[in-house]
């Protein structure tokens, strides 16, 4: 969700970035069915190409022309600057994607990317679309959204043995992904904030209230 009174991208390309953004859920889909190691290499070859890419938009005139004809209209305002030279927001969808499936158990790493995906995508939508009453950096309706929606997206991950607890982890670690988007935009890019603030909750709820459980099964969710 962008701030609140931030009108760099029309609804309509918010639509479209949204769903462009929700195909990134293929990410924790397949990596459900491999190992983590043949995870790291596939997004390691993505991220590498997408920084590739960023770069030469930025240094190389021709490729910058012809990428800003094709994605220009997605891009905000902060992704553009040619001075500062920022990542898009893509690009640190996979880096944020490498750095989880390397971080987290698995079982997290479900949990917490799905989030940022639908979230913060649902956040976005409904921020901009009713967004009414400002909570901070950004809206009161946007933020619950991503509450709400994030509390769904715990409800059906997978977990590691299925008890109450869990599933108030998730909700507890969905409140903190929420305050830590509605803070996050600009130069702190949410795609890397949210979903290492919600794994790093979880992680720590986990060894507090089931301690060494993630030690014994740190890959293999149920």
């Amino acid at each position: 969700m962008t701030p609140f009174d931030n009108g760099t991208i029309n609804y309509r390309d918010e639509v479209v970035r949204k769903l462009i953004h929700l195909c990134s859920l293929s990410i924790p889909v397949i990596y459900y069915f491999i190992p983590q190691s043949t995870a790291i290499i596939i997004l390691a070859i993505l991220t590498l190409l997408a920084v590739i890419l960023d770069l030469l938009r930025h240094y190389s005139p021709n490729i910058g022309k012809l990428f800003y004809v094709i994605f220009g209209f997605l891009l905000r305002k902060h992704e553009v600057d040619g001075l500062k030279k920022n990542f898009n927001g893509a690009t640190y969808v996979l880096i944020s994607a490498l750095l989880g499936v390397i971080i987290f158990p698995k079982v997290l790493f479900l949990t917490a990317f799905p989030i940022l995906i639908i979230s913060d995508s649902t956040a976005a939508l409904i921020g901009r679309k009713y967004g009414k009453h400002k909570l901070m950096a950004k809206s009161l309706e946007g933020t619950l959204a991503f509450f709400i929606s994030a509390i769904v997206v715990v409800l059906f991950t997978p977990k590691l043995n299925g008890s109450i607890t869990e599933y108030f982890i998730g909700i507890l670690a969905a409140a903190i992904g929420a305050i830590v988007e509605n803070v996050s935009f600009g130069y702190l890019d949410d795609n890397l904030s949210i979903p290492i603030a919600v794994g790093l909750s979880m992680w720590l709820l986990y060894g507090m209230l089931f301690p060494g459980i993630l030690l014994i099964l740190p890959n293999v969710p149920r």
